[in-house]
């Protein structure tokens, strides 16, 4: 069993990690907007700062450095992350001391200048500033690596959780092909420059992959079938 610390945002601690759109509003609105921020997962992740580093990139490829730049430092580790419409989740290993609150300040604040720059919008993006939550115990990691990475991908699936729960087998290869989410790479094994998990905490959460997804299964079934497609609590405050 891994020993987790339990002090929010210190150094070493797990935090699951969510924001909303502004009364439950889009915070992407096309495919450009979401690889816009799946960018930011990488190039805002790291000490060096480059007020215009959107116009820095622009022309390399996806995950292309540019040269001048100095080595990356990230600030955190993300261990997994999924994107919905409205709202995203992330699961963030705190690596050095303020690094969850610079990375989220920088990521947070990056979305909603480029969302209204683009929609010439004015105001904040997101209902609040992000909700962060230590996780405690390796049971609660157990249930976010369902929850952030294969109940909340389900919900982009059409029909939603009720469909997926029917048509599993399906949906679950759906998911998995899914860009905008961190399950593809775990359950494929395909490395990604935004994901960090040196501890393997996923892997050894997720394999065997066949059972991980048997599991998925179980749970997604235990919650269609006692609440329907209702997940309430985004943040998972019985835990």
């Amino acid at each position: 069993m891994m020993e987790m610390r339990i002090e929010p945002f210190g150094v070493g601690s797990l935090i699951h990690v969510t924001n909303r759109g502004v009364r439950g509003a889009d915070i992407v609105r096309d495919n450009a907007d979401r690889w816009r921020v799946v960018r930011s997962l990488l190039y805002l992740n790291d000490t060096h700062s480059d007020p215009y580093w959107h116009e820095e990139v622009s022309r390399l490829a996806m995950f292309e450095r540019p040269s001048h730049w100095p080595d990356r430092e990230p600030l955190v580790h993300i261990v997994a992350w999924t994107l919905l419409s409205n709202h995203f989740h992330l699961l963030i290993q705190e690596i050095r001391e303020g690094g969850t609150a610079r990375f989220m300040q920088r990521f947070g604040g990056s979305l909603t200048m480029c969302f209204n720059q683009k929609y010439r919008e004015k105001g904040s993006l997101f209902q609040s500033s992000y909700h962060g939550k230590a996780i405690e115990a390796d049971a609660h990691l157990n249930y976010l690596a369902f929850y952030i990475l294969v109940k909340n991908t389900l919900e982009m699936y059409p029909g939603g959780l009720v469909a997926a729960l029917a048509h599993f087998d399906d949906a679950w290869e759906w998911a998995v092909q899914y860009p905008f989410s961190s399950l593809r790479d775990h359950m494929l094994g395909e490395p990604s420059p935004i994901i960090a998990d040196p501890d393997g905490l996923m892997a050894a959460i997720i394999n065997p992959v066949e059972a991980f997804k048997d599991e998925s299964r179980e749970l997604l079934a235990l919650h269609v079938h006692s609440k329907g497609a209702d997940f309430s609590d985004v943040m998972l405050e019985g835990w």
